[in-house]
């Protein structure tokens, strides 16, 4: 029988166009029992209310770690992404919300439109992976872990499975290592003027493939990326991209720039 798992995801207000989906396609796309859905985010009316009509688990995001988001000051004159490095802090600090023996982050503008398993028969973690990343990202695991990336290809791809045992030892090195709080090492590890300078994906993978490759299986991510909102794509046109693609991402980049509103948006 396939691992029961639960499902973290973090979300803020402007997610709300694509999250509905992304629960749903969860809970037909995954081939695993799954337990409890947890949505991490600020505490909104309309987040709470989405939450009660989809029958998932709301859980203030200011709740899971000892910082915040306004503890978090990562942003230069054009950009800010503080919010965005938040949430995957929180994606890190799962193992505390969930029950289940593995727990699957997934971004809440990524939909998932073909079957995805986890763990195989034989008891490999699957982790989906690309072929490009962000130079600095390995800059940064190796600043933080003391030692360069092992995995061949990048394991960006919007989700990953995490087993709560091998997230709280790798917290522990890190904690260890840094002589501080995990969250606190990965902030100081970081060079904060770069825009893309940390990433929860590569730096987790890599730690798990680092201590046995032969305990992970690497698929091709198999994702495509629009600018525009889900609600504009027929249920017909996600048959038709599901023949060449796994998932699709609605991304609302726009958000990283702080002119005007926009400066509390993140991934």
């Amino acid at each position: 029988m396939a691992v029961k798992i639960d499902v973290l995801i973090p979300a803020i207000e402007k997610d709300l166009t694509t999250l509905p989906y992304v629960i749903n396609a969860v809970r037909k796309q995954v081939k695993h029992p799954i337990g409890r859905i947890h949505i991490v985010s600020p505490n909104r009316s309309r987040i709470i209310a989405m939450c009660k009509r989809k029958g998932v688990h709301f859980v203030n995001e200011n709740t899971v770690l000892p910082i915040t988001k306004s503890d978090i000051n990562y942003r230069s004159k054009r950009w800010e992404r503080s919010g965005w490095l938040f949430q995957q802090l929180l994606k890190l600090g799962g193992d505390k919300l969930c029950s289940s023996k593995y727990f699957l982050t997934i971004d809440a503008d990524t939909v998932l439109i073909r079957p995805h398993v986890f763990r195989t028969a034989g008891g490999k973690t699957v982790f989906y992976s690309r072929n490009w990343s962000q130079p600095e990202y390995f800059r940064t695991y190796r600043r933080l872990m003391g030692k360069k990336r092992s995995a061949p290809r990048s394991l960006v791809a919007h989700y990953m499975l995490f087993e709560k045992s091998k997230l709280r030892q790798m917290k522990r090195m890190i904690a260890a290592k840094h002589g501080t709080s995990w969250y606190r090492a990965i902030i100081r590890s970081m060079d904060r003027t770069k825009q893309f300078a940390f990433s929860e994906f590569e730096t987790y993978g890599n730690y798990v493939y680092s201590g046995n490759p032969k305990s992970v299986q690497l698929r091709k991510t198999m994702n495509r990326s629009f600018n525009m909102s889900i609600s504009q794509m027929s249920q017909k046109q996600m048959q038709a991209l599901s023949r060449k693609y796994r998932s699709l991402s609605f991304h609302k980049r726009k958000g990283y720039s702080r002119k005007g509103k926009a400066t509390s948006k993140r991934r």
